[in-house]
């Protein structure tokens, strides 16, 4: 779904990939980061703690891009 959206829309994706143990840990907790697996689009979160549908990322994409109405 990432490659396909980034190809359509201005976007740069990063992600990033930790174990569940490091997703649980304190020092991760300490980052006030979402909690994983999370989605975010321009600091916005779209999700936190489960999968995102492409329909809301899609949606989240053209919102950050100026594209709302398309």
């Amino acid at each position: 779904m990432l490659p396909r959206l980034g190809a359509k829309y201005p976007i740069t994706i990063e992600t990033t990939t930790k174990t569940r143990d490091e997703y649980r840990s304190d020092d991760y907790f300490a980052l006030d980061l979402p909690l994983a697996p999370a989605v975010t689009v321009n600091g916005e979160i779209i999700i936190e703690g489960a999968d995102v549908d492409e329909e809301t990322l899609e949606t989240a994409i053209r919102r950050h891009c100026g594209l709302a109405g398309t």
